[in-house]
């Protein structure tokens, strides 16, 4: 399952339509523009957001890596260089981000999706090096760059990404099983076949990845979801199943509005946060590379752990809970046979949310970088439902408001986000804690 159907697999089917083209860079905003080439290339390579994370963790610590070995100023992630002191910044992290970029391509998509994502690659390393002076600086900063990638490249050429896991769903209650979407889709799956969901469990290998700051995918593994017979698994399940119905009328305008805002991909709208204020802090090339290297890098083990604890308990998800309710033996959940989720309910089990995890891993990493959680931020979502501007008074606010949504939309239980947050903190504050930190002479 590792082609352009993982995607509408996942719930996300409009990734495929994210914008591949990207603005063209300025002086010194090469991280950022490196950054969003990494969404937008993997996006038309047929990635979902669950590769995704891992191959623009990929490409964000080479970049770092590449600058940090021009300029010690962190402790490497790999490659520890050194570059020629005077090796061209942006011609370092071009040759960094490209050749990454190319080599996670092989294995996820179709044969054209990859040549689209190749072509855009190439296309964006072509007029990154046109803006460069040729010269030695140039020729420096290429070799720092190759570098960085290729020891990059060769570390994750084994981590289990393509291993083959059996995975049998479950039948009984409380058991994950494959799950409609609601009718019609929404957001819209362009693919009459696969519109209807009923998928197979996506990417059940992801749990023995190899994490890039944990010790193990195991490290931080939640105990569970409530048991089906408890008063909070009642409360969890009649919460979802008033506020998450495709027809809610208790689900509030304002609910609603954050259940479109955060459907997009974790890595994609946390990086953009990360992006926004940073920018403006004016921080330089060093800075911004270093925390968006550790953003994708806790983000991407936010998704390896929660793969290890989602395929250990194997919860089912709401939609299939609360048509079955009648056989979980908790007097307190009536069954609604009828019930549609409000969005669409990715195809791997609910607990936890990853979706959760890897918003608060992210939000961990933003709170120490800059010292302090209460950071306050305007952001404009992107695809499938672009265009929504919230506001937000501190990173936490928006890792809390990130897991509701997934309530809001019908697609998790609420102790699946709480525990996801718990998780995805843990995750963030060992990353910054134990990578990239300061280096000292």
């Amino acid at each position: 399952m590792r082609d352009a159907r993982t995607i509408v697999a996942l719930g996300l089917s409009t990734l495929a339509t994210l914008s591949l083209t990207v603005a063209t860079a300025r002086a010194d905003d090469e991280v950022f523009h490196w950054n969003e080439t990494a969404f937008a290339v993997t996006a038309a390579g047929g990635q979902n957001p669950i590769v995704i994370s891992r191959s623009v963790a990929m490409a964000q610590l080479a970049v770092h890596d590449a600058l940090n070995a021009i300029d010690r100023r962190y402790e490497p992630y790999l490659y520890d260089g050194p570059a020629s002191p005077a090796a061209s910044p942006a011609a370092a992290i071009a040759a960094a981000a490209r050749d990454v970029l190319l080599g996670v391509l092989p294995g996820f998509g179709n044969d054209a999706q990859r040549a689209d994502a190749r072509a855009m690659t190439e296309r964006e390393y072509a007029a990154a090096l046109a803006r460069i002076p040729a010269g030695p600086a140039k020729d420096h900063g290429i070799a720092a760059g190759q570098e960085a990638a290729r020891a990059m490249l060769m570390a994750r050429k084994t981590d289990g990404v393509t291993a083959t896991v059996p995975y049998v769903p479950g039948a009984g209650p409380g058991q994950w099983q494959p799950h409609p979407n609601p009718v019609p889709p929404n957001p819209p799956v362009a693919d009459s076949a696969l519109a209807a969901g009923n998928l197979a469990a996506v990417l059940p290998q992801w749990a023995l990845v190899t994490p890039f700051t944990m010790a193990t995918p195991w490290q931080f593994r939640l105990d569970g979801p409530p048991g089906l017979q408890t008063a909070g698994y009642a409360r969890d399940y009649a919460e979802v199943k008033r506020l998450g119905a495709k027809g809610s009328a208790e689900r509030t305008a304002v609910q609603t509005e954050i259940a479109r805002y955060w459907y997009e991909g974790s890595p994609q709208g946390w990086s953009r946060v990360a992006r926004i204020v940073t920018a403006r802090r004016g921080l330089d090339r060093w800075d911004q590379a270093r925390l968006l290297a550790l953003v994708n890098a806790a983000i991407a083990d936010g998704y390896i752990a929660g793969a290890d604890t989602s395929y250990l308990y194997n919860f089912w998800r709401p939609v299939t809970a609360i048509r079955a309710g009648d056989t979980d033996g908790n007097d307190a959940t009536a069954a609604d046979p009828a019930w549609e989720s409000y969005l669409n309910t990715p195809a791997l089990p609910d607990y936890p949310s990853t979706h959760s995890v890897a918003g608060a891993a992210a939000a961990a990493i933003l709170a120490r970088f800059f010292g302090t959680d209460e950071v306050a931020f305007t952001m404009t979502s992107g695809p499938p439902f672009a265009g929504i501007t919230r506001s937000f008074t501190s990173f936490s606010q928006a890792a809390q408001e990130n897991a509701d949504s997934q309530v809001y939309a019908g697609v998790h239980f609420r102790s699946a986000c709480q525990d996801g947050i718990m998780l995805g903190t843990q995750i963030g504050r060992r990353a910054f804690a134990q990578q990239l930190q300061p280096y000292r002479k």
